[in-house]
């Protein structure tokens, strides 16, 4: 069977949402994490929500990201957001320990993000 050129663009069009989610492009739910840490150690994620405690420096710092599911606190060695700021956050989660299906001490080492407007 010989694929046309408009075959070959609707084929990729249909690949492509296949191709992210399985990429895993898009955001992961910080409640979903914090309930099975283990699972999700030393594995990149990407989470989104609004910055509401801020420990830190200009330089480095901790910060804690609530997206509505879930609180979860973020290292991060190149400066941390505002209070109140929305971002997207992209690291590798670190477990805690979980005591009782409450996560305790879960963090994500952060290697970017993104200040949302």
């Amino acid at each position: 069977m010989r694929l046309t050129v408009s075959m070959t663009k609707r084929l990729s069009l249909l690949l492509l949402p296949v191709a992210l989610l399985l990429t895993g492009c898009g955001t992961m739910r910080i409640g979903r994490i914090l309930q099975d840490p283990a699972r999700y150690s030393n594995r990149n994620v990407t989470v989104e929500g609004r910055v509401t405690n801020v420990v830190g420096a200009v330089v480095a710092g901790v910060y804690q990201v609530d997206d509505g599911t879930g609180k979860i606190y973020v290292l991060s060695s190149r400066g941390v957001p505002n209070k109140g700021t929305l971002v997207k956050v992209d690291g590798t989660v670190t477990p805690g320990i979980n005591v009782m299906g409450a996560s305790f001490g879960t963090t994500i080492r952060e290697r970017d993000h993104k200040v949302r407007y």
